[in-house]
């Protein structure tokens, strides 16, 4: 008796942990968009960035398509054509999917009706967490875990594509006011880290449970070659890509992809996204509004093409994904991250000994990676399957966070990707070469 009285209190620690875990998650959703006003939840001013209503009703949505419907006996959908207007991409859910295009279109349901949604997913979520049989939350429970990580993805993107959407905006509004902002300062200079070559074992070390989350995408661990290299310990700044502009870089072809000069061509393209000349000064929209260009802070909201550009006239390269896992595993996990409260990137801090610097937080830091399977991968059967698989194609691999990403969301190991003409996220770089 005292044994399965031990496990039982074990099974209800764990089950209160995740319950924890969930309602923390759901309320920062929540928090995030406190600071909007009722016209703002239905924003879509480009396609790639959906209305902060959508984002909400879609992680919603996620828990009740792959968590309460096959696992809460009786459980009563909030409403039945919500299947169809949040789902986002997955094609084996039979429900098929509202274009993404046109997720701005939808007057209703209203943002009242989506909070009351997320209620009703709330409630339901806890007691399948509390009553969930053993034998189901052995499946249940990693399931949970891709939940809570895929919210978080979300409310990186709730921050991204708010700025992206006040933005378009000629009054340039502020989501928030109160943001603190870095002094303005030359940037400090660059470093360069000597890494050896030889055998490095890269990608998640495991299938782990909650206490070690890891996507697909990071699996299987293998080993990678590399030749020795040097990476830059800290991430091209503002300052540095002016002096790319000033220099005419975005008009020398021979700097360019094909791609990315055919793109610089077709828009117009003579800085990162959300520069602005005023009164002969560079100022850059923030989530606080229109700031003076802090040259010390990184460059930020940049494509592949322009990162690969920059490389290129600094007579550098990109790091590869396998480079970038190599220095960073052996990092600390700090930096600044949405829980620091800035949501904009910082200057690097001073070094200390010869470490790298903002390796995690900041911004996305775009690799020379395709974004493809690592040797041994397969997809999970299943609508979960199509979580990460069936996007390694034209992709590129970005590592380590950015000032929108939660601190317990990103490892080294993380697998972030885009294709290389966006730039609406949080995007920059640092620079590598080889070394013989």
């Amino acid at each position: 008796m005292q044994e399965t009285s031990t496990s039982d209190d074990h099974r209800d620690a764990e089950r209160a942990h995740r319950l924890r875990d969930f309602q923390r998650i759901r309320a920062f959703s929540e928090q995030l968009c406190e600071p909007l006003v009722i016209e703002d939840y239905g924003l879509q001013t480009v396609v790639e960035a959906s209305p902060p209503k959508w984002h909400l009703a879609h992680v919603s949505w996620f828990y009740e398509t792959f968590l309460l419907r096959p696992f809460l006996p009786g459980y009563r959908v909030f409403h039945p054509r919500f299947e169809y207007l949040f789902n986002s991409y997955y094609e084996q859910t039979g429900s098929g999917f509202w274009p993404r295009h046109e997720r701005g279109l939808l007057s209703r349901p209203t943002v009242a009706e989506v909070y009351d949604y997320r209620q009703h997913v709330d409630a339901a979520m806890a007691r399948l967490i509390a009553e969930c049989p053993s034998t189901d939350w052995a499946t249940a429970e990693p399931r949970l875990g891709i939940g809570l990580n895929h919210e978080q993805q979300h409310q990186e993107l709730l921050i991204t594509d708010i700025k992206r959407h006040f933005a378009h905006n000629p009054l340039r509004p502020a989501y928030r006011a109160d943001l603190p902002q870095s002094p303005l300062r030359d940037p400090d200079p660059l470093r360069w880290l000597s890494c050896d070559g030889g055998l490095a074992e890269i990608g998640a070390p495991s299938r782990a449970g909650s206490e070690g989350f890891a996507y697909d995408n990071e699996h299987p661990r293998h080993r990678v070659f590399l030749e020795p290299f040097a990476l830059a310990d800290r991430l091209v700044t503002n300052g540095e890509f002016l002096e790319f502009m000033t220099d005419g870089g975005y008009e020398q072809t021979a700097l360019w992809l094909s791609d990315g000069w055919a793109t610089v061509r077709q828009h117009g393209w003579r800085s990162p996204l959300y520069w602005e000349r005023q009164e002969g000064a560079w100022h850059l929209m923030t989530l606080s509004g229109m700031r003076p260009l802090n040259p010390a802070e990184p460059v930020c909201h940049v494509s592949y093409y322009e990162a690969d550009a920059f490389a290129t006239w600094a007579g550098k390269r990109l790091p590869t994904e396998s480079e970038w896992e190599r220095v960073a595993v052996d990092q600390p996990l700090t930096g600044n991250f949405v829980d620091a409260g800035w949501l904009h990137p910082r200057p690097a801090g001073p070094a200390e000994g010869d470490g790298p610097r903002q390796l995690f937080g900041d911004v996305w830091e775009w690799t020379g990676s395709a974004y493809l399977p690592y040797p041994g991968y397969r997809a999970a059967p299943g609508a979960l399957g199509e979580y990460n698989g069936k996007f390694m194609c034209n992709q590129m691999v970005l590592r380590g966070g950015s000032c929108a990403t939660s601190a317990d969301h990103v490892r080294a190991t993380y697998r972030n990707f885009f294709y290389p003409r966006e730039r609406w996220q949080f995007k920059g770089f640092r620079l590598a070469e080889s070394r013989s």
